[in-house]
């Protein structure tokens, strides 16, 4: 899947469908010759004259006619005449930051380096993808780029990192390292996005690309409910299913950056990884810096299948253990029926009434632990509260697996409450500057996570927890952002490096965690969707993906997750919401990890047996949601009054659609056009019978008018291949 042409001096990546081209300029630049349809081959050196209408720029001394700051520079540095967002910039011993790094040599293999402590994209076997690894150095300073491709086999997919090195005899500091570098020879493209806030995450937006630098970033300590770490770009005139689409996601839950700009050429470079704001690293001669991987995806077919090629990439690639294949429990979350205010007996009487019901595991929330009745205390003390279980909570946890049920826990390991046992012992463990009162959110503090004794304690106590009470799950929240950044433990060279330590422990603490319970289902959770990333998927495999369980709000919060994310990874559940009734809360949590929050002795009777039967189609579908190829029919943000999607499942074979009536509209009919199937294959809707061929439920469709029409009305419908 990669060849180097020493003729051409070009090396060539081929997915499936898509060609990635380097070239080797003979200043040694590499220069990013081609990303998009498939080529088979390679002759593509006119595309890096774009010197023409360039005075200004700075020229190679030994090449006039080349300008790094017109061609398609494939790792665009700081400073040494390429006046564009930069991917790379190291500050050296003589204190500039002029950056330069050029081809030294390159290798290629099977398989793909493994990038621990940072979460990454994995491999079954070697022979899967292979890679591509280029070694770039200044020559000048000693500051080397290893550059790191890998291309699936399979797949559209390119990954990409870096590791810079000091190959000098002199320390350096690093303050920008972007990930990947990507250069497109137009600007005629939307750009689209996932902004929010807390209970709205994950809204589409889209833009038109303009002249100048187009950016989403955090600067929050993690990836945050405001931007999400991904972006497409969709070619104007394309769509959900047809055009050019080009998706990046990084993998990586701190602070990042995703940004293009588009030249005084009409081209375009985007440019993914760590946030410069406030970051550095500094290297001693013979150190190294690994960046997080950006996840690269070319399509000719619309921006539905760049999700579907993302979805098959995580689902077999990201997600990792026990639950990548075993189908996970349903299970009922007890903190919208009770949230602090409940004891022993009230849960166990939640769960008897749950396991009536099918559901298969309690999950205790947040107040379990210390002296924990309210959110402003106990966080950091995790031991049961003794009021609330004068048995123990072992005992509990052993009723509950006696009715049949599993059990789960609530943890926020990486907080703490100043009114605790754990802040009065160690209050220097916090996230704090010197001389300065730190902020405060939500009646908590952050814990250093840089920290290793920070760690070790956190391990150690929920280590020995777990030992005594034999859990099934652990929801891990986080519900603030960091501010006063900064580590006792760091010297004042080295204070930049304090966001991306604090990621790095956090994935420490999970690794080490996920390590010694492998049979634990862990699902992460930050306010609801505010670390909803690859990091985080990598050691949990579903996240919460919204503290909002609206039905018609979620149907924007899970389209919108869906364009990176797969089903698999999406917490949903069915709450107490009056909005609809519990048909519509169903068919669109049944989209994600199924699950309820609610009190089950309260419901009537009506709603029990739509319960029992929701939780019949949780198991009759749970393998098609879960692996099946996700169609966006109807979205909402461009549709004001419904929505629709379907799963179909890998061989065509069997599809499940749903649709929502978001608002009534009197004036038309409401029409519903399937997508993904074979045309001429015939298929039965298993609730009346009635059988068409795929392609009348494609073109023509299926009228839906008189089935559903008014405020939360929906509609789920399963055909099958006769």
């Amino acid at each position: 899947m990669i060849t180097f042409d020493p003729v051409q001096k070009t090396l060539k990546l081929d997915s499936p469908n898509s060609s990635y081209i380097i070239g080797i300029h003979e200043e040694k630049y590499l220069l990013n010759l081609y990303y998009g349809a498939y080529l088979p081959d390679n002759n593509l050196w006119g595309n890096a004259v774009r010197a023409p209408f360039a005075s200004f720029s700075p020229r190679n001394p030994h090449n006039d006619s080349f300008s790094p700051d017109t061609a398609p520079m494939e790792y665009g540095c700081n400073g040494s005449g390429d006046m564009r967002i930069s991917a790379l910039s190291v500050r050296n011993c003589f204190g500039n930051t002029t950056t330069d790094v050029r081809y030294v040599s390159h290798r290629i293999y099977a398989g793909k380096p493994d990038l621990f402590p940072l979460p990454h994209i994995y491999l079954n076997s070697d022979e899967e993808a292979d890679t591509l690894e280029i070694l770039t150095e200044d020559i000048a300073t000693g500051a080397q780029a290893v550059l790191y491709y890998t291309a699936f086999r399979k797949l559209d997919v390119i990954t990409r990192s870096v590791k810079v090195v000091n190959n000098s005899k002199e320390p350096m500091d690093i303050e920008r390292a972007f990930s990947m570098n990507v250069e497109l020879p137009s600007m005629d493209f939307d750009l689209i996005t996932l902004y929010g806030t807390w209970n709205k995450e994950r809204t589409c937006e889209k833009r038109r690309l303009v002249h100048g630098i187009q950016t989403i970033a955090s600067k929050r300590g993690s990836s945050s409910h405001m931007h999400n770490p991904f972006a497409a770009f969709l070619r104007h005139g394309a769509g959900e299913e047809q055009g050019d689409a080009y998706g990046f996601s990084l993998i990586y839950s701190g602070n990042f950056e995703i940004s293009a700009e588009c030249s005084f050429q009409d081209t375009t470079r985007i440019i993914a990884g760590i946030n410069p704001t406030d970051f550095g690293w500094h290297l001693e001669p013979g150190e190294s810096f690994q960046t997080p991987e950006a996840v690269m995806v070319y399509t000719d077919k619309g921006l539905g299948e760049m999700s579907r090629i993302f979805h098959r990439l995580i689902n077999n690639n990201l997600i990792r253990g026990r639950y990548k294949t075993e189908k996970r429990p349903l299970h009922i979350n007890n903190w919208e029926a009770t949230h602090c205010d409940f004891d022993g007996e009230k849960l166990f009487s939640i769960a008897q009434c749950a396991r009536e019901l099918g559901i298969e595991m309690l999950v205790m929330d947040d107040g379990w632990f210390g002296k924990r009745n309210d959110p402003t205390t106990s966080l950091g003390d995790w031991y049961p509260n003794p009021e609330k279980f004068p048995d123990g909570l072992d005992n509990l946890i052993k009723k509950i697996h006696a009715l049949g049920m599993k059990f789960g826990i609530w943890f926020e390991p990486e907080m703490v409450s100043p009114d605790s046992d754990l802040f009065r012992a160690h209050p220097d463990w916090i996230v704090h500057c010197p001389n300065r009162e730190p902020s405060i959110a939500r009646s908590q503090y952050v814990l250093n996570m840089s920290r290793a004794d920070v760690r070790d304690h956190l391990f150690g106590t929920m280590y020995a927890f777990l030992l005594e009470n034999p859990v099934d799950y652990i929801k891990w929240d986080f519900n603030r952002n960091l501010s006063d950044a900064a580590s006792a433990l760091l010297p004042p060279e080295r204070q930049k490096e304090f966001f991306h330590r604090y990621v790095l422990g956090t994935y420490d603490l999970m690794d080490r965690l996920t390590r010694a319970f492998p049979g634990i289902l862990l699902e992460s959770c930050s306010g609801g969707g505010g670390r909803f990333d690859g990091g985080m998927l990598y050691y949990s495999p579903q996240i919460q993906t919204s503290d909002n369980t609206d039905p018609i709000e979620r149907l924007t919060i899970q389209f919108g997750t869906s364009l990176c994310y797969p089903a698999s990874a999406m917490g949903s559940h069915v709450s107490a919401s009056s909005r609809t009734g519990y048909v519509t809360k169903g068919n669109v949590a049944l989209w994600g990890d199924f699950g309820y929050e609610l009190d089950p002795t309260e419901l009537s009777n009506t709603d029990r047996e739509i319960i029992r039967e929701q939780v019949k189609q949780y198991h009759q579908y749970y393998h098609l949601i879960q692996s099946g190829d996700l169609y966006r029919l109807i979205d909402p943000n461009d549709d004001p009054y419904k929505c629709a999607w379907s799963f179909v499942a890998s061989d065509k074979s069997e599809i499940l659609a749903a649709a929502v009536i978001m608002r009534e509209n009197h004036k038309t009919r409401f029409v519903l056009k399937l997508a993904g199937l074979e045309k001429n294959r015939y298929y039965r809707n298993e609730e009346n019978g009635e059988i068409y061929s795929g392609a009348l439920l494609m073109n023509a469709g299926i009228d839906l008018t008189n089935v559903i029409r008014k405020d939360g009305e929906s509609v789920l419908m399963h055909f099958t291949s006769v």
